[in-house]
């Protein structure tokens, strides 16, 4: 496979307007970060109850997501599958700034977050947090070391056993992310250990739909060509990935349903039950019907083969399934009152036993739109800096045998 790396130009004004225009979303993000760093949360939608609000839904999506893009990279470099080997250094581009502008979305959000530096310096391992924070540091440091052996000609020959430690590395920081919410036994939404392969099965299909959007978006506005054979391996990889998530959601709930513990919550999330008819419209028709029916049935429709718009409507769908995912995932979460006497009600003027209220603000949406814009800002310009995408991805280069 003769493939060659360029640069893009990027002197249109298309190209500036796109790049300011991202630019301008990241500044007003991080410019609502300061606002509700300077007023306090008593400006957001969060309060003692739901102290993880809408910038952690957009963070953790970001986090989940930017392990599900490296794995292009991974089938390539672990599993040998050579057509997907053109596309290793954009996946791990990605993969990098997505985590970024999770990571930035996150920081933000901590209300002080000039303490991250004693949450870097002083480690409490008993905390799945302090955990978190090594494997996200790892992960930026395994993956450019992996960019760099792809990007050096002679240091290609060490990317393969490199590319097995970023893909056993990536596997390990999204178990933790799901970990965060599955060691939480004292929330009745979470306490269930198959959270974690729940958040890896989900990170493919999510990564992959933001790197299909990219993909096809670089191509198109740079004239290069993008051929159908690299487009429909990867249609059928999401579908394959889309059903892996649906499936992971149905052992979720029917484990629930199981444990007579959980039936409160199933009740709540699914039936809208207690004061969860918000929760369980956004499950139903956000994470299920938008996020996973409608997706899976485009990707695998005969009529779709390489169709690019197609694809790219169902990689948006699973997009905003994504975030409802998250936002009932977390959100949810912690709006389901505490259990704290079993088999008792409980009422108090804190508001024990009661749903908690949660509407939010403008200004965390904007800080979560913000991490997103940072992240596609920051590929926008390094590819137009470095070689990270190819020449050309035309059939005759990516799979001469394949016959649409």
């Amino acid at each position: 496979m003769k493939i060659r790396f360029a640069e893009i130009e990027g002197k249109s004004p298309k190209y500036w307007g796109l790049l300011i225009g991202l630019g301008l979303v990241t500044l007003v993000g991080m410019l609502s970060a300061f606002y509700m760093e300077y007023h306090g949360h008593v400006v957001t939608g969060m309060t003692n109850r739901i102290v993880w609000g809408a910038p952690h839904v957009f963070a953790v999506f970001l986090i989940v997501a930017a392990s599900g893009a490296l794995n292009v990279a991974s089938i390539a470099s672990v599993f040998g599958k050579t057509p997907y080997k053109p596309l290793s250094r954009l996946s791990a581009l990605l993969a990098i700034m997505l985590l970024a502008g999770g990571l930035m979305v996150l920081v933000l959000d901590l209300g002080r977050a000039d303490r991250l530096i004693v949450a870097m310096t002083y480690y409490n391992f008993k905390s799945i947090f302090a955990w978190n924070i090594i494997l996200y540091n790892g992960f930026f440091l395994i993956v450019g070391v992996y960019l760099w052996m792809m990007m050096e000609k002679k240091m290609n020959k060490y990317s393969k056993p490199v590319g097995v430690v970023a893909f056993i590395w990536r596997l390990i920081l999204t178990t933790g992310t799901g970990s965060i919410f599955g060691f939480l036994v004292a929330r009745q939404a979470y306490d269930a250990a198959i959270l974690a392969p729940t958040f890896i099965v989900n990170s493919f299909a999510y990564g992959l739909a933001i790197f299909l959007l990219v993909l096809f978006a670089a191509y198109a506005w740079t004239g290069r060509e993008l051929g159908d054979a690299i487009v429909t391996r990867l249609r059928k990889l999401l579908a394959v990935f889309v059903a892996s998530a649906f499936y992971f959601v149905v052992v979720f709930h029917l484990t629930n349903l199981y444990a007579t513990e959980h039936h409160d919550f199933e009740k709540f999330v699914l039936l809208g039950e207690s004061g969860g008819g918000l929760y369980a419209t956004i499950f139903w028709v956000g994470q299920m019907l938008m996020g996973l029916f409608i997706p899976f049935a485009l990707l695998v429709s005969p009529s779709t083969g390489a169709d690019k718009r197609i694809i790219s409507l169902a990689s948006v769908l699973i997009i905003i399934g994504g975030l409802c995912q998250m936002y009932v995932t977390i959100i949810g979460g912690q709006a389901f009152p505490l259990v704290l006497f079993p088999g008792m009600e409980e009422t108090s003027a804190f508001g024990d036993g009661n749903v908690a209220a949660y509407t939010p603000s403008g200004y965390e949406v904007l800080l979560g739109v913000g991490g997103m814009a940072l992240s596609i800002a920051a590929v926008t310009f390094l590819i137009k800096i470095l070689p990270f995408l190819p020449q050309s991805l035309a059939d005759s280069v990516v799979d001469p045998h394949y016959k649409g």
